[in-house]
């Protein structure tokens, strides 16, 4: 097993090394140039993204500026660039095609004698090994960054040049293999939503004259607890999720391991754990932010400030009222019935008496079949384009095991 620091856990011919030791390592201005309309791009962490460099958000800065930022930080084709504040990472390898400078990002330089491989250091930036590295020398509160020191003293498990490049080849295949599963899954989850709207129609005018009935007769609704049913010793860290308004991001479940429950309190409140095809809904600020239960949060606990929605009719149906309470038409809907003077709330009375149409059981049937032959097709894919997949891969290259 791999062990930080130690070259008795590598194989032979490797060796831990400190990144400032075998690289040039420097980073971007720490000033803040004037910015200009027409002038040199100056490139920060923000535009650092998905292995490239977006342009389109740089500031410009003058000539004079761009010179004396590059007398320190000069930036070169085949240098990799990482960012040191706010989304820690997210490095690039540089294909320079006009001049640009750098502000608060990482640069590591590579010459053609060196004997460490760009491409290699570029993977190894983006495995969680580096990872954790970096994220237990981070430092700051809401605007996370890590520092140069840190960056130089990053210790990376280094092989032979030749063993460097033959590991780069093998992650470069698989990361490739892995971006274009991602894409597949990406197209079949647009077609999928535009068939979901060709047969159900909009859920909001229903085109389909679809039966109306109120969401409380055909759904469960439960408010989560009340505050005093949780005490602050019920509180604790990396217990079972508790999932309030904030935790609902962009129609998904994002808990933090600093709110959850204790094992004790969850067993005393069953009436509150969530199930697969639940709908979790905020109930106060933000009005209908809402996300499905999948088998990931199967068990996880309704927060006070959320409620959730159990339909009678299991399956796709959670899908499709999903999307409708999710709608802009609902959410002013509900914005505009929710009671509360500094911060806005939702009712069972208030959440029960939107009215639904309720698609019949033949078109869902139809959705779900095809649904599930398009799932098989694009499986595999989903295995390939899992992230953990990938970094399993990642591991055994860094410790030798590829």
């Amino acid at each position: 097993m791999i062990k930080l620091g130690s070259d008795e856990s590598l194989p032979n011919g490797w060796q831990w090394v400190e990144a400032y030791s075998v690289m040039d390592v420097r980073d971007g201005t720490h000033d803040s140039p004037k910015s200009v309309e027409n002038g040199i791009p100056l490139v920060t962490s923000k535009n650092l993204i998905g292995g490239k460099i977006d342009f389109s958000t740089c500031n410009m800065i003058s000539e004079d500026d761009h010179v004396a930022i590059s007398k320190r930080s000069a930036v070169d084709d085949g240098d990799i660039l990482y960012a040191m504040i706010g989304t820690i990472g997210n490095p690039v390898i540089v294909e320079k095609q006009f001049e640009f400078s750098i502000k608060n990002v990482a640069l590591f330089k590579f010459t053609k004698s060196s004997q460490v491989y760009n491409r290699y250091i570029y993977h190894f930036l983006n495995s969680d090994l580096a990872t954790r590295q970096f994220e237990s020398n981070s430092r700051g509160g809401t605007q996370k960054f890590v520092s140069l020191g840190n960056i130089r003293g990053l210790q990376i498990p280094l092989p032979p040049i030749a063993e460097q490049k033959r590991i780069a080849a093998i992650l470069d295949k698989a990361d490739a293999i892995r971006r274009k599963r991602q894409q597949a899954i990406q197209l079949a989850d647009d077609f999928l939503r535009s068939v979901f709207l060709d047969m159900f129609g909009d859920p909001v005018t229903n085109p389909k004259g679809w039966e109306v009935k109120a969401l409380k007769d055909i759904a469960k609704i439960q408010i989560g607890p009340f505050g005093t049913q949780l005490h602050k010793e019920d509180y604790i860290e990396n217990g079972v999720p508790l999932i309030n308004p904030t935790h609902i991001v962009k129609g998904n479940i994002v808990p933090k391991s600093n709110l959850t429950i204790s094992y004790e309190k969850h067993a005393y409140l069953p009436e509150y754990h969530l199930e697969i095809g639940d709908i979790i809904m905020g109930r106060r600020g933000e009005m209908g932010r809402c996300a499905i239960v999948s088998e990931k949060e199967e068990g996880w606990m309704c927060g006070t400030g959320s409620l959730f929605i159990r339909p009678n009719k299991a399956g796709v149906f959670s899908e499709y009222l999903n999307k409708l309470l999710s709608s802009q038409t609902i959410k002013k809907h509900l914005q505009s019935e929710s009671q509360g003077a500094t911060m806005p709330n939702l009712n069972k009375k208030i959440v029960g008496d939107i009215k639904i149409p309720v698609p019949s059981n033949e078109a869902l049937d139809q959705f779900t079949s095809l649904k599930s032959k398009l799932l098989t097709l694009t499986g595999s894919s989903h295995d390939f384009a899992n992230a953990m997949i990938f970094e399993s891969i990642c591991q055994k290259a860094f410790a030798g095991e590829l």
